[in-house]
């Protein structure tokens, strides 16, 4: 193939992904996986993209690409896929206006003047050049300070990382995250998800946590959930060691962790989801589910149509005809209750593997019955899994997490007015 043709082909190519990232291609089925594959790395790194194909056609044209006809039309492509991925760029920058606007809307205007003032994050979030074109996944090696530490009895599934500072005091009474990786249940490890953020807190005076789980098919539920219950009772008996505060730990995850988080946060000390330590306290002080799946049985028709065929195959193992109950159980949805922990629910609108839909559903059921604040924010053009990258999204969504997450802590550490008493007028 001559280069003129090749640079087109290329350039074709190019323009699908980019297209693709600002409107996905399919949003059912089979189809729906290849475009959140091509898509995320676009939607997040359009810089990089830019750069890498302006390689190969700098390559390319070096070899007479642009003197034959074919070639001129894929720069005519390459520059419109530019415009773009600059377009792509800037939403991804506004993101920290859309998740600044959710806080302010659930959390009053004046919630930085809330906030405890040595746990008031940074005003503002300095991205540098590198972030911005370059971000960096390095995080693991410099904050993990404690890996592989057992927190179960099922090998290398119950094993957890503790991400630290390294000046960080062991007594130093930290804040705790606990995250919990996605993978649709059948996939996935503690190691590189979520790195972004656990790296910002920790940064920030964090310990967090990010632990294995039992997966299917080998593992049917509620495996999972159990494994999630276990490692929450483990951090809250030995964090103090590593220098957390077992008093308040938040939790988080990802797609099927966004699942399993969510859950947990509504089901402290549920029985059905503690065999063997029933009487382990599993309560936690905030959630924050990235892009989660709420419902197995779609009872509202907002998640995907083929996911119960999947789950019946490979998670559950059981119709949802003929076994509801325990589909219903294994619901976020079934458990919206008044007591539940503040929330904060993040997801994209382009998220082709779990609807965006769903999560709006979600956080209207749990904003009718909760009694404390459930955020939400919708990220413009983000897809699934957009945080796996320490991107331009990535970094914001990191710090308006942070804010959230110090409102939570002030609050609780703010000590309540004492109850009015009605005075008693003497006898006469």
């Amino acid at each position: 193939m001559d280069p003129g043709t090749t640079y087109l082909a290329a350039s074709v190519l190019h323009a699908l992904g980019t297209v693709n990232a600002h409107r996905p291609l399919s949003r059912t089925g089979g189809s729906s996986l290849i475009a959140f594959a091509s898509g995320l790395p676009v939607s997040e790194l359009p810089l990089l993209t830019a750069a890498g194909h302006a390689g190969v056609g700098a390559a390319l044209a070096s070899r007479g690409a642009l003197r034959r006809p074919a070639g001129k039309l894929g720069l005519a492509l390459s520059a419109a896929s530019a415009v773009g991925l600059v377009g792509l760029h800037r939403e991804a920058q506004r993101s920290r206006d859309v998740l600044e606007q959710a806080l302010r809307e659930e959390l009053g205007g004046d919630y930085l003047q809330r906030m405890t003032p040595e746990l008031a994050p940074p005003e503002d979030l300095a991205l540098t050049r590198r972030q911005v074109v370059l971000p960096t996944s390095f995080l693991r090696r410099r904050y993990a300070r404690a890996r592989d530490l057992p927190y179960g009895e099922h090998g290398k599934r119950n094993l957890l990382d503790i991400w630290r500072r390294e000046d960080l005091p062991d007594d130093a009474g930290a804040p705790v995250l606990l995250q919990v990786h996605g993978g649709a249940w059948v996939l996935g490890q503690k190691k590189g998800q979520a790195h972004p953020l656990m790296g910002y807190l920790a940064e920030r005076g964090w310990v967090c946590v990010a632990i294995n789980y039992r997966l299917s098919p080998r593992s049917t539920w509620p495996d999972h959930i159990v494994d999630v219950k276990r490692a929450i009772t483990w951090v809250r008996d030995n964090i103090a060691a590593h220098g957390g505060d077992p008093g308040f730990m938040a939790i988080t995850g990802g797609s099927a962790g966004g699942h399993l988080s969510s859950l947990a946060a509504l089901t402290p000390n549920e029985p059905a989801f503690q065999p063997g330590f029933e009487d382990a306290d599993t309560s936690v002080q905030a959630a924050v589910p990235f892009y989660g799946v709420y419902d197995f049985t779609n009872r509202d028709a907002t998640g995907r149509a083929d996911l119960p065929d999947f789950l019946e195959a490979q998670v559950l193992k059981s119709s949802l005809a003929e076994d509801r109950e325990r589909w219903e159980q294994a619901s976020t949805m079934s458990h919206v209750r008044p007591d539940a922990p503040p929330f904060f629910v993040i997801h994209g609108t382009n998220d082709t593997l779990v609807p965006v839909e769903q999560a709006r559903a979600f956080v209207e059921m749990l904003r009718k019955e909760s009694t404390k604040p459930v955020v939400y924010a919708e990220l413009p053009k983000a897809q699934h899994a957009f945080e796996v990258f320490g991107s331009v999204r990535a970094a914001h969504s990191s710090r308006a997490v942070d804010r959230f997450l110090a409102v939570v802590r002030s609050e609780q550490q703010r000590p309540r007015a004492p109850a009015a008493v009605e005075e008693v007028p003497p006898p006469a």
